[in-house]
């Protein structure tokens, strides 16, 4: 195993917009240098973490492999994202609804490809890390939670159960894959967030719950903690769920959907696979980027599905979207996708043309990550008199807590650019809304929209 003091003449700085200055282990960098490459600002995060935890308490025995494989982990984590991230997700599954696939478990084949396909299991081998600490950086990527009786781990012991919480917390939610994507969104979007990370990790502590050890925060961090939670609904609301977003996902979904066995990707053994496979094939998944939309734009085929792909491309582009019918909020948390879409489709009117194809119906959640239940209850927090016991703030010992921590919402689109139909869509919208007992829909087009066709 190479020495610290050998390895460290190897380290690598690069300049980053959040953060600026990052230098990062030399195994990072052989990692960072290969086509596979995702996440550098969660690894510098998750470093900072473990190497504040290690410092405040020498008793944890964190080692210099447990650091760089959390760092491993925090650089990897997203290896299994497709092109334009959550919405290839939702495009798989609608494609292939009986694989219910998630991109963390291709995060863990992408990680299995890059080593084998870069030669860096002798690089892993030479910084001292062994087969069970390439497990250890699978299961922090994509793992199941390690709560209960039973320690369903193989990379660590359950001593170390809280270095699983570092890069994606399933206890709580505080994790430095949050933290991340918040910074660099608002930095990006222009939106202020209030949470400090800083005094997170400063005052983040291991104590044992329950006879397992977790990370737990100071409780005069609470509100901050309430901040961070908080800039995770602003950014939903304002950005990742605003209705024109969801708009041109939807129609991003369709056109994929209408490509999907008409562009292939070269994959292992000469197989070309169809857009919803490649993610089967890790070799045609690395070759797989947003640049599939100009793919299947310039593909000469003549396949009516394909044309309508362009079709809808060619729509987005020119700034020609699906037409907001309008939404509406349930009044309790009872209704469901499905009740709606049943309830849209018997209320279209006998007469019109209008059909079910031509709507489609969003759902929107707006919470602090956890449904409607408060995330901080969740958290475990101490007192500076008792830093080894550990105790849960209720909603009520806290200052300005929402009284409510999920907001529903459905959306209708219109496919169609037919006024007629956009008319018969409002119509059917208010009728389904009635039925169920709904508040009436908040229509966004009150005027005529400026490419309905008449």
């Amino acid at each position: 195993m190479m020495e610290p003091s050998q390895w460290r003449m190897h380290e690598k700085t690069f300049q980053d917009a959040v953060h600026g200055a990052i230098t990062l282990h030399p195994l990072c960098v052989k990692v960072i240098d290969t086509p596979q490459f995702q996440r550098l600002r969660v690894c510098y995060l998750a470093n900072q973490l473990v190497c504040a935890l290690q410092s405040r308490q020498p008793e944890l025995d964190i080692s210099e492999a447990d650091i760089l494989c959390v760092q491993l982990a925090g650089l990897c984590h997203d290896l299994g994202h497709g092109p334009f991230s959550h919405l290839w997700e939702q495009f798989v599954r609608q494609a292939r609804p009986e694989k219910q696939w998630v991109h963390e478990n291709a995060s863990t084949k992408m990680f299995d490809y890059l080593l084998k396909a870069n030669n860096l299991v002798e690089e892993f081998q030479r910084y001292g890390l062994k087969e069970q600490d390439i497990i250890f950086i699978k299961e922090m990527i994509y793992s199941v939670s390690g709560n209960g009786s039973e320690w369903c781990y193989k990379g660590r012991p359950r001593e170390k159960a809280f270095l699983y919480q570092i890069v994606a917390n399933k206890q709580t939610g505080i994790d430095v894959d949050k933290w991340d994507y918040f910074l660099r969104d608002s930095l990006n979007l222009g939106i202020k967030v209030t949470f400090d990370y800083h005094r997170l990790i400063q005052f983040s502590r291991v104590i044992p719950v329950e006879e397992q050890p977790q990370i737990c925060i100071r409780d005069k961090e609470c509100n901050n903690v309430y901040d961070m939670f908080h800039a995770r609904r602003v950014l939903h609301r304002t950005a990742y769920k605003h209705r024109v977003v969801q708009i041109i996902d939807n129609m991003l979904i369709d056109a994929l959907l209408y490509a999907d066995k008409h562009i292939r990707y070269l994959g292992s053994k000469g197989v070309r696979y169809p857009l919803a496979d490649v993610c089967d094939d890790m070799m045609a998944y690395c070759n797989l980027t947003d640049g599939v939309l100009h793919q299947i734009l310039l593909d000469e085929g003549d396949h009516p599905d394909l044309l309508h792909a362009k079709k809808i491309l060619t729509s987005i582009f020119r700034r020609q979207l699906y037409l907001c019918v309008g939404h509406t909020r349930p009044s309790n948390f009872t209704t469901t996708f499905k009740n709606i879409k049943e309830a849209l489709e018997r209320n279209i009117p006998k007469d019109s043309t209008l059909t079910p194809q031509d709507l489609v119906i969003t759902q929107v959640e707006l919470n602090y990550g956890m449904d409607d239940q408060n995330p901080v209850e969740m958290v475990y927090f101490y007192n500076k008199n008792s830093p080894m016991k550990t105790r849960k703030i209720k909603k009520e010992e806290s200052i300005l807590v929402p009284e409510r921590f999920q907001e529903k919402i459905f959306r209708v689109l219109c496919r169609s650019n037919k006024e007629d139909k956009f008319k018969h869509a409002q119509v059917t919208l208010m009728a389904a809304c009635q039925e169920l007992g709904m508040k009436e829909p908040y229509a966004v087009q009150h005027c005529r929209p400026r490419h309905l066709d008449m």
